[in-house]
């Protein structure tokens, strides 16, 4: 881990000293070419759970946002409102909701057997696989970080509306609209919060309201 996190800060430390321009579109067009695809190359696979684990690699994008002309003054918080962008940790938690949506929909492989059930009130909902909760505390977490668990979680969060779309295009239009109801405050240095900032944790703790969207479902 500590290894990869270097090569991105390296990548990120390369691209700020080629390009000298800190104006918000250079900034953002180096993000979301050069360094963030770096940061969320399979990343359904290897989504982080720990709040420590979450915000070291949410640095990456705080040190480099940081830099833009335009976002010196504000926090990282207040920067991802500005730029509208959407946290490491939220864009990881989106990925992981689209791939189970072509799971859903067959197209591609259903490699971790997951299995959905249907009801008229509540929509296609995702079945959480069962764990002993006797079970060690490492083996714990890594029962809670697996794709199996974590995406069907993820699915089970967002709303019916969200989970009943046709296309992959639909799909992503509508959970990026129901994003945008939801805060977005990822846990990074500095920052104090009492969430994880996952849509799981927002779902279970917090009564918002978000318009057409509800969590009640």
């Amino acid at each position: 881990k500590q290894w990869y996190q270097r090569r991105v800060r390296g990548m990120s430390g390369w691209a700020l000293s080629v390009f000298s321009d800190r104006s918000t579109g250079t900034m953002l067009t180096l993000l979301q070419s050069v360094i963030r695809p770096q940061v969320e190359y399979c990343s359904p696979l290897w989504n982080p759970v720990k709040k420590r684990d979450i915000s070291s690699i949410e640095d990456i994008q705080r040190r480099f946002t940081r830099k833009i002309d335009s976002c010196k003054e504000l926090s990282y918080w207040e920067r991802l409102e500005h730029l509208d962008l959407l946290s490491l940790q939220r864009r990881r938690e989106r990925y992981i909701v689209i791939h189970v949506w072509k799971i859903l929909n067959e197209i591609v492989p259903n490699s971790v057997g997951m299995k959905f059930r249907k009801s008229s009130r509540r929509g296609i909902k995702a079945t959480v696989p069962p764990f002993n909760h006797q079970a060690q505390g490492a083996i714990s977490t890594r029962f809670e970080s697996s794709f199996a668990v974590r995406g069907a979680q993820l699915w089970n969060s967002v709303p019916k509306e969200v989970r009943e779309c046709q296309s992959l295009h639909a799909l992503k239009v509508s959970l990026g609209n129901f994003l945008r109801t939801v805060p977005d405050e990822p846990p990074v240095r500095g920052y104090t919060t009492a969430w994880s900032n996952s849509l799981i944790d927002w779902k279970r703790g917090v009564q918002l309201n978000l318009g057409e969207y509800s969590f009640i479902s």
